[in-house]
């Protein structure tokens, strides 16, 4: 094991304690292993460590671009126009005003400092940089198309930046989204002039699990690049020390511990863990999925023997269809079954799909169908075996809740027909893509660990 490594167990142990570790400092030993930079992020620890000079980045201001593309062949991805440049060459670069003179310590000799001895100064220059390893080729998730390349790139360059506090949302260009607020629009009838978004303030377990799934979706395709890898470890690292906290869920509703974040993690440590070369790093993920799994199963699982929403609400929803598709859970498993059963009986009505219940009210006067969930419903059923009711019923008829421009809304009406929610909505886009590319090719059964799954 290496050293590094067994600073992070040491800092875990410590912490496990109950010690507060307020600040980690470091040499040039430890911190020019990213793994170890990434790892004290990760655990949301405050850090200074020492690099070599030699260590090579890109300035922060720097962006990668793509060349033009011919039509022929595999389009180019996006990499860095200049090559990156050493530490040193980047501060000198900065220019001497750059500089700030900052005492460090203070020595054996009489002086002026504090307790009478002598002060150390030095001068520090403070740069924004990004790992070299953001140039690399990013991996797709679904194949080569450079938008799924950019997702993949997207997303591991928001959890090299913010770590376990890796936020749900973020503009186009990776900032922060900006606060909800309402403008004097019309709109149109169930719509909202508002923009921005208060998910910014939120913490959803979920996305590391997300996150997890799209890059071993890009390993199965052989374009998982070292960055990637890393990212990789820092949502698990992330999972692995916030699992147990409360937080937001897929719907951005209150906290409470809710039953999907925790087996959509699962499922993405499980498809990790089939992925990853080491044999200690795919035992580890696989061991926390398992560990998962069954904390979830002790808090949230119905006395009929499916999945419930949280430990304090008992009923179902469309989230909890998500995990099986997603290889956390056996497709033939009671425990799937049961819920999609639970599902379909109390949250459809005419093959449209709703989330939740939210009150005694009818579902279609309490909210529109959501469309999403009708496409996650599709998938269900296929994965099922249902190939008729997943196609003919579930796809079609929500495939055919648009408009003339092609475009879905989050939620449908049903009576009126009316488009409702979010236009457009680009979860539903998403979903129509995949159930569409999937339902073309019958679900396939593999072998997983110790356990056999179908999955797609």
């Amino acid at each position: 094991m290496e050293k590094w490594q067994l600073a992070l167990d040491m800092l875990d142990e410590t912490r496990s304690w109950g010690i507060e570790v307020p600040l980690a400092v470091a040499d040039a030993g430890y911190g020019d292993a990213a793994a170890f930079r990434h790892g004290l992020q990760a655990r949301g620890l405050h850090h200074v460590v020492g690099i070599s000079t030699t260590l090579s980045a890109q300035p922060g201001e720097a962006v990668p671009v793509a060349e033009p593309y011919s039509g022929t062949g595999r389009p180019p991805v996006e990499k860095y126009p200049d090559k990156p440049q050493s530490v040193k060459q980047l501060v000198i670069a900065a220019g001497r005003k750059a500089a700030r003179g900052v005492q460090w310590r203070e020595g054996s000799r009489p002086g002026t400092g504090r307790s009478g001895f002598k002060r150390i100064c030095s001068r520090f220059v403070a740069l924004r940089i990004r790992d070299q390893c953001y140039a690399g080729q990013a991996v797709a998730a679904a194949g080569p198309h450079p938008l799924l390349d950019h997702a993949v790139r997207f997303v591991s360059a928001r959890l090299h930046e913010h770590g376990p506090r890796l936020a749900p949302a973020y503009t186009a260009a990776g900032g922060p989204v900006p606060d909800q607020r309402t403008l004097d629009l019309p709109g149109f009838p169930g719509g909202y002039d508002r923009v921005g978004n208060w998910v910014n303030r939120q913490f959803q377990l979920d996305v590391f699990g997300e996150a997890l799934l799209l890059f071993a979706a890009a390993h199965r395709h052989g374009r998982l690049d070292a960055d990637s890898w890393r990212a990789a470890e820092i949502a698990a690292d992330a999972i692995s020390h916030r699992r147990c906290e409360a937080d937001a869920g897929i719907w951005e509703l209150d906290n409470r511990a809710w039953t999907h974040s925790r087996l959509i993690c699962a499922a993405g440590l499980r498809a990790v863990a089939d992925a990853v070369p080491s044999a200690n790093r795919a035992a580890q993920w696989a061991g926390l999925a398992d560990a998962v799994v069954a904390d979830t199963s002790a808090t949230s699982l119905h006395p009929s023997g499916r999945w419930q929403r949280s430990p304090q609400v008992p009923a179902v929803d469309a989230a909890l269809l998500l995990p099986p598709l997603r290889g956390a859970l056996p497709a033939a498993g009671p425990r799937t079954v049961h819920t999609q059963h639970a599902y379909s009986r109390d949250l459809t009505n005419d093959y449209y799909a709703y989330r939740f219940r939210h009150d005694e009210r009818p579902l279609e006067v309490a909210e529109g169908a959501f469309l999403l969930c009708g496409y996650v419903m599709a998938l269900a059923e296929h994965q099922q075996g249902h190939e008729a009711a997943a196609l003919r019923c579930w796809f079609e008829r929500n495939r055919a809740a648009c408009r003339s421009p092609g475009l879905y809304a989050e939620e449908y009406d049903i009576a009126p027909r009316q488009l409702r929610g979010n236009l457009p909505q680009a979860f539903v886009h998403a979903l129509l893509l995949e159930t569409s590319t999937r339902l073309a090719a019958p679900w396939r059964t593999v072998q997983r660990s110790d356990r056999t799954e179908r999955t797609p």
